[in-house]
């Protein structure tokens, strides 16, 4: 018995391109695992060369205090992990998840420049503060190419399974 959803729902759902029924064989954990294991490192290697550059280009913000590798560091890995561990999820809702974690990505990074520009409201250096906005940037790049390149998802003619469909179903009942 199929489950019938409110139209307007099925409308949202439709514009995210989430169909629930991916004809995908999902990332293995081992590739998740080394995908976040790369993003966390490419991540964190990314904010330290961007603050380098960013106190050569701006020497005024040497020092800044969310310039520290403590500071930038611990909110880097815990948004690497939250996004590592989304992967997996969203190759299990959608049928095209590069597509849809594409613009989760981007919906999430303009999310996590609310901060920033909380920050510059308060009087914090405009300089510094576009170096971290460019940071968050960053991190969204690495960790969106290391989890769909690294950790990706094959269809399911690739990876030699039947795909989902009334004549799989059909043919495989008990």
């Amino acid at each position: 018995m199929a489950i019938q959803m409110p139209p307007s729902l099925e409308r949202v759902l439709s514009l995210a391109r989430m169909d629930f029924a991916p004809a995908r064989q999902q990332p293995s954990a081992a590739r998740v695992a080394v995908a976040a294991v790369l993003s966390v490192a490419g991540s964190l290697a990314a904010d330290a060369a961007l603050v380098v550059i960013g106190t050569a280009i701006f020497p005024s913000t040497r020092g800044y205090v969310h310039f520290q590798f403590s500071d930038y560091a611990k909110l880097t890995v815990i948004g690497v992990v939250i996004a590592c561990l989304a992967w997996p999820v969203v190759t299990r809702i959608t049928s095209e998840p590069r597509w849809l974690f594409f613009r989760m990505a981007i919906a999430v990074t303009l999310v996590l420049w609310l901060p920033d520009l909380y920050i510059l409201v308060k009087g914090q250096p405009p300089r510094a503060v576009a170096v971290l906005m460019v940071m968050h940037l960053a991190i969204a790049l690495v960790t969106y190419n290391c989890l769909v390149h690294i950790a990706r998802v094959k269809t399911a003619s690739a990876a030699g399974l039947p795909a989902p469909g009334p004549d799989y179903h059909a043919d495989h009942r008990t």
